[in-house]
């Protein structure tokens, strides 16, 4: 498209007559558009109301950093797909977002229970407690998830799946780097930063 853009905008039109892109092109670039603005302004909102849950910035920054652990995997996946970012990926990248942050919310809250409420000392004890309690949890949401995206994913060239095929692939790709580094990054993490 763009070198179709590049080749009219070198033609001289008579005055009074133009040309556009319409169709697919179009409502591709709009939907991008509004995808990413609108995932921008949910992103804030959504942290804004984890910092007043968590109640601590420490604990706010552990559970953010598992979008890079689930960023990573799910560029590796769009590379090896093709190098293609759609709105089928975008929204594989939201989704994915959203199951990384609730693992990470799951661990990271499991932890200040154990220390404020259970009265569990801080130190690795209560870190390797807390991780090895949440472990069942975070791998049947990353097991089911992947399981059910699976049979999708496999299908992702075929016609009709042109949005549910990226953002599958997408969400495969990122599960296994967030469950893998959430599950032995971020306790390490968590030890360092405190409660």
């Amino acid at each position: 498209m763009a070198e179709a853009e590049q080749a009219l905008g070198r033609v001289s039109l008579p005055p009074g007559t133009s040309w556009a892109f319409t169709g697919e092109h179009e409502a591709r670039r709009t939907a991008l558009s509004e995808l990413l603005w609108l995932s921008l302004a949910v992103g804030v909102g959504i942290i804004l109301l984890l910092g007043l849950a968590l109640g601590s910035v420490r604990r706010l920054l552990l559970v953010l950093v598992n979008v890079p652990f689930a960023l990573v995997g799910g560029v590796a996946a769009v590379y090896l797909g093709g190098g293609l970012l759609d709105v089928g990926a975008l929204i594989g990248f939201v989704t994915l977002f959203g199951i990384t942050m609730r693992n990470g919310i799951m661990m990271v809250s499991h932890w200040q229970h154990l220390h404020e409420v259970e009265g569990v000392p801080w130190g690795p004890e209560l870190v390797f407690r807390g991780a090895r309690e949440r472990l069942a949890p975070v791998l049947m949401t990353a097991l089911v998830t992947g399981l059910g995206l699976l049979p999708i994913a496999v299908g992702a060239g075929e016609a009709g799946r042109e949005i549910e095929g990226p953002m599958a692939v997408v969400i495969l790709g990122g599960l296994v780097t967030s469950t893998a580094l959430n599950l032995c990054v971020l306790p390490v993490l968590y030890r360092r930063l405190g409660p």
